[in-house]
């Protein structure tokens, strides 16, 4: 009999038998609380109405449309939808299916558009698991070793983490910065460089916000040297920022390309690059396709999630529920020397554990992963030494559902770190008809 690769482990022992809102129910009916959301997927909640619906009626009209042998129209609907929300420049659009295809995608169009074959990347982005995609991730090395030579012409840059190096944002700031002065005169000249490619947020690396003035920063080389700047927003945007994309943290910088998947269709398997018609006509004939890239039900399930997120002012909710977050999981920085951190922006939260001389404490992270379960709160693990737990709830969550994640996140640590509990048998709380 046929069985899942042994490769393949899940965070948790879960076996869910069915999901509505912020909670997840396994086959005897125990309910836990969902900050995974898959991974930053589920943006509307698990099962929203409205989407579920927009989906089984596409069902019903034509499931596969292939895009480059017939049109549409959700397709259309989801560009409409999209075309709200995207910086006015970047006014064209191509689907896949993943964020590593999109991520391909970037790259590739970047290339064509400069005619340069070199891409700077920054430590500790993630930006996916096929080729392309794994041979600029750093965040860490099970996804880019074992298979290797990988793509060339990558060079690693350092990205401004304070915490990592234990300085003030601004010297990071100007660190970095001037590294990448450096790897122009010793790695790859800029009329090499075809691209910066860059998370605004990192995810997997760890939920770190990247500093706006470095993001500026980038924007005005990319403006010098004519190279593309390339926006990974695969897991930081659709809302979860509290604002639609994590880059518009940094007023005033937009991307030449720009890379979605994730929360845009609530758990369908949709992405999509966006870039000036300038630049995307640029890409050469026959190099954008698929066979499944703007699936017509994926289509009319991430239209429906933008509609969803609009009218019920989704956005705005995960700023408010994520710097509450942010408010009660503070404490613990304070409390516990193991927790070298609490950070995060809107609804993407992280604790970083440290050891007693402020190395990397994979094996605390993984036990709060675990004490968390017993709690009923599902979290992540991230960063590339593991070291980090993340929390990532759907942008619907509600005031209450924020604070039981508090709660239960603290017990958790409490447990671990050795602390009582102030919490009791996890609580269930009933889901809305």
């Amino acid at each position: 009999m046929a069985s899942l690769s042994p490769v393949l482990t899940q965070s948790s022992s879960v076996l869910v038998d069915h999901a509505q809102g912020s909670w997840i129910y396994d086959a005897s009916g125990e309910a836990y609380l969902d900050f995974s959301t898959g991974i930053g997927v589920t943006s509307t909640g698990h099962c929203h109405p409205r989407v579920v619906a927009a989906a089984r009626e596409q069902v019903g009209k034509v499931i596969h449309a292939q895009a480059t042998t017939v049109r549409h129209q959700p397709m259309f609907d989801f560009i409409g939808e999209l075309s709200k929300v995207l910086p006015e420049s970047l006014d064209s659009l191509f689907f896949s299916n993943s964020g590593s295809e999109a991520v391909e995608s970037a790259i590739r169009l970047a290339r064509m558009a400069t005619g340069r074959p070199n891409i700077i990347a920054f430590q500790g982005g993630f930006h996916g698991r096929t080729m392309a995609a794994a041979s600029v991730t750093s965040a860490g090395l099970h996804v880019r070793s074992g298979f290797g030579p990988l793509m060339g012409g990558v060079h690693f840059a350092p990205y401004p983490n304070a915490f990592r190096y234990g300085w003030s944002v601004d010297q990071t700031v100007e660190f970095c910065l001037d590294q990448l002065d450096f790897i122009f005169h010793t790695q790859t000249m800029p009329k090499e460089t075809a691209a910066f490619l860059i998370e605004p947020v990192q995810g997997d690396g760890g939920y770190v916000r990247t500093p706006p003035a470095f993001l500026k920063g980038l924007r005005e080389l990319a403006d010098e040297h004519g190279i593309m700047l390339i926006f990974d927003e695969v897991q930081a945007g659709a809302g979860k920022t509290g604002r639609f994309w994590s880059h518009q943290l940094a007023d005033g910088v937009t991307p030449d390309i720009m890379t979605m998947a994730k929360g845009i269709a609530s758990g369908f398997p949709i992405s999509a690059i966006a870039a000036p018609t300038a630049i995307m006509e640029t890409a050469w004939p026959g190099s954008q396709g698929g066979t499944y890239g703007g699936n017509a039900v994926c289509a009319a399930a991430g239209a429906e999630t933008l509609r969803v997120i609009a009218d019920e002012h989704l956005v705005d909710n995960a700023g408010t529920r994520g710097e509450a977050l942010g408010r009660l999981l503070a404490p613990l920085e304070d409390r516990f020397a193991e927790v070298g951190q609490a950070r995060g922006v809107g609804v993407m939260r992280a604790l970083e554990f440290v050891t007693p001389d402020g190395r990397p404490a994979p094996e605390t992270a993984k036990a709060v992963l675990k004490a968390a379960e017993r709690e009923h709160l599902l979290v992540l693990t991230c960063g590339p030494y593991g070291n980090v737990v993340r929390a990532v709830p759907a942008l619907n969550v509600s005031a209450e559902e924020i604070e039981l994640g508090a709660e239960r996140l603290t017990a958790a640590v409490e447990s671990v770190l050795g602390a009582p509990s102030a919490t009791s048998a996890p609580e269930v709380v009933a889901v809305p008809a």
